[in-house]
């Protein structure tokens, strides 16, 4: 008798343990801390200060959109908007601040960019049509925009934006303005989807959308909020290259939809909805920041670095699928 119930306790401390589990939730920092020792070891420039800082200030407005990516994709939706609403932003920012108070400009700068989510969630969320087909109509529309307010050419920030730009070139406690923004963000994000109504439920969505539906929630509203979600951050990620560059430019953001599905993907989350998690998208973050760095020490040529970051997206996809078929 008391080997059987030894032998039932065994077994069940055997199923107990996840591997598939385990890689989905502490993968994506192992992956990490691997990459940081083979940079390390290409490159003794890796690791010092000023190439620390600069990774986190380059990073800053992919991690910014990636905020309101990992939202959407916990809804199983997509958003390839983002980098072209950043484009807008980033137009935006340079025309506004010339002729109004810098908050009042920054506020109709993200204004914009949550109406642009408004209007991609509308017909997502109430009109049922696909967000692919939806949100590539917005990433035309929104940087078609960008170029008639600029009519195609920079437009420099001035003497009315020498404080956001200051902003942008600043550090506070040795980290770049930017990078602390995109930290606090994640911080706010992190509390949002752990502890609060709705964060619960826009992972329950992806779940199981009619089960939600069904126990009386309008899942619809909530949809539509993670898109204004997305752009509102989508143009604030504009106006913090902006801050940067000291420059308002239609190209900002091009091909930026990659890069910040990408780092969610690699953070973990599924493209299924239901399943991500804010701390493994900013390591996801953070995973293609080092991959440039490193492709840019070994001076890999630009072109050649977009083929390896598709190719590390696939890696990424049949990785996460892959984990599903590993047993307890």
């Amino acid at each position: 008798m008391t080997e059987k119930t030894i032998t039932f306790n065994e077994a069940e401390t055997r199923r107990g343990f996840d591997f598939g589990k385990a890689f989905r939730q502490y993968g994506t920092f192992a992956i990490f801390v691997l990459l940081i020792l083979l940079a390390q070891s290409q490159s003794d420039a890796f690791l010092t200060e000023r190439n620390v800082m600069n990774v986190l200030r380059q990073m800053s407005g992919i991690g910014v959109m990636a905020i309101g990516m990992l939202f959407v994709i916990l809804t199983r939706g997509i958003d390839l908007s983002v980098g072209s609403i950043a484009a807008l932003g980033s137009v935006t920012t340079a025309l506004m601040v010339q002729d109004f108070p810098m908050p009042v400009a920054l506020g109709i700068v993200i204004g914009t960019g949550a109406i642009c989510g408004l209007i991609s969630g509308i017909f997502i969320a109430f009109f049922r049509l696909p967000a692919f087909v939806i949100t590539l109509a917005m990433m035309t529309g929104a940087r078609g925009f960008a170029l008639i307010l600029s009519n195609g050419q920079p437009i420099t920030l001035g003497a009315p934006g020498k404080a956001l730009q200051t902003f942008g070139t600043s550090f506070t406690l040795g980290v770049p303005n930017p990078a602390l923004l995109m930290i606090a963000l994640f911080a706010l994000a992190f509390l949002v989807l752990n502890f609060s109504r709705f964060g619960r439920l826009v992972k329950a969505i992806g779940s199981n959308e009619e089960a939600v539906r069904l126990s009386g929630i309008s899942v619809s509203w909530y949809v539509l909020a993670v898109y204004v979600i997305s752009g509102a951050l989508a143009a604030l990620a504009g106006v913090l290259v902006t801050s940067r560059s000291g420059v308002g430019s239609a190209s900002v953001g091009s091909g930026n939809e990659l890069d910040v599905i990408a780092a969610v993907v690699i953070g973990g989350a599924s493209l299924m909805g239901g399943r991500g998690g804010v701390l493994n998208t900013f390591i996801g973050v953070l995973i293609l920041g080092v991959i440039g760095n490193i492709m840019n020490l070994a001076g890999v040529p630009g072109y050649h670095q977009q083929v390896y970051l598709g190719v590390i997206i696939v890696v990424a996809v049949l990785i996460q699928n892959g984990t599903s078929f590993i047993r307890r």
